[in-house]
C-alpha cells in the first residue's frame, strides 16, 4: 500500500480522480457482508426486517449502515489510518460508506438525516493522534449530502479506557457518563458516524442520551460492523 496520492490504497494503480483513494475494481471487489439485519447490523435471517434480538430488546437507534465486517483488507487500512498518522486515507474511505448510503437509497426507505455527529475523542488522546478519525469521515459525508455536520455537537468529557481491550460489559460500564450533548436535538434525524462499530457500546451511549433530549431518529453510520 503506498501513501503516494493519486494511486489506489489496495492495487497502487494510478487514479484518474486522485481523491477517490481506491479505484472502482478494488472498491467492487471489497467482500460484502452476509445479510445483516437493518437496526443492529448483525447477520439475520432478512434484511428488510428486524431481527429476533432487535424485536425483543431493540438498540436505542433506528438503523445502522456500514461498507464492511472488520476484516481484510479494510481492518488493516483503518489500523494504519488510526495508529501510523495516515490521515491521507481519509477521503477515500469517507468515499467507501458513501456510496453505502447511496446504494441504500434504493433498497430501502432511507431518510437523510437532518443532523450528522461525530464520535468524539478525549481531548489529550486527541492530541496524541493529531486528528479525530470520525471527524475526518464526517466531514466530506456532510459535504457530498449536504447535510449539516455539528463538530463541537458531541464532547467526551472524560477519559476512557481503550474499547477494544475491554469485554462487552466492561465496555458498557466504562462509557458511562462519558459523553455531554452540547446541542439541541429535540425532533431533529441524527446519524452517528464512527470508524467501527463492534459491541455497539459507543453508540448505545451517545444514542441513549439523544432519545433523551427528544431526537426523532437516530442512524448509525460506520465503515465496518464487527459481525
Amino acid at each position: 500500500m503506498l501513501s503516494i496520492p493519486g494511486h489506489c490504497w489496495l492495487c497502487k494503480m494510478p487514479l484518474t480522480l486522485p481523491h477517490w483513494g481506491f479505484c472502482s475494481c478494488c472498491t467492487a471487489s471489497l467482500p460484502r457482508p452476509p445479510v445483516c439485519c437493518p437496526c443492529c447490523g448483525l447477520p439475520a435471517g432478512q434484511a428488510d426486517c428486524l431481527c429476533g434480538r432487535c424485536l425483543q430488546k431493540p438498540p436505542p437507534w433506528q438503523s445502522m449502515i456500514f461498507v464492511s465486517d472488520y476484516c481484510p483488507p479494510l481492518d488493516k487500512l483503518i489500523q494504519r489510518w488510526k495508529f501510523h498518522n495516515t490521515p491521507a486515507l481519509s477521503e477515500g474511505l469517507a468515499r467507501l460508506l458513501f456510496l453505502r448510503l447511496q446504494a441504500q437509497k434504493y433498497t430501502t426507505n432511507w431518510q437523510l438525516p437532518d443532523t450528522i455527529l461525530s464520535v468524539p475523542l478525549f481531548q489529550r488522546r486527541h492530541w496524541l493522534r493529531g486528528f479525530n478519525q470520525s471527524d475526518l469521515l464526517a466531514r466530506p459525508l456532510a459535504h457530498w449530502l449536504k447535510c449539516v455536520w455539528e463538530p463541537a455537537g458531541l464532547q467526551r468529557r472524560i477519559p476512557t479506557v481503550t474499547q477494544h481491550r475491554l469485554s462487552a460489559r466492561l465496555r458498557r460500564h466504562n462509557l458511562n457518563n462519558a459523553f455531554t450533548l452540547e446541542i439541541p436535538v429535540k425532533q431533529r434525524h441524527i446519524a452517528i458516524v464512527d470508524d467501527v462499530v463492534t459491541t455497539g457500546s459507543t453508540a448505545g451511549e451517545i444514542a441513549r442520551q439523544l432519545n433523551k433530549a427528544g431526537a426523532a431518529s437516530i442512524q448509525i453510520w460506520c465503515l465496518c460492523r464487527t459481525l
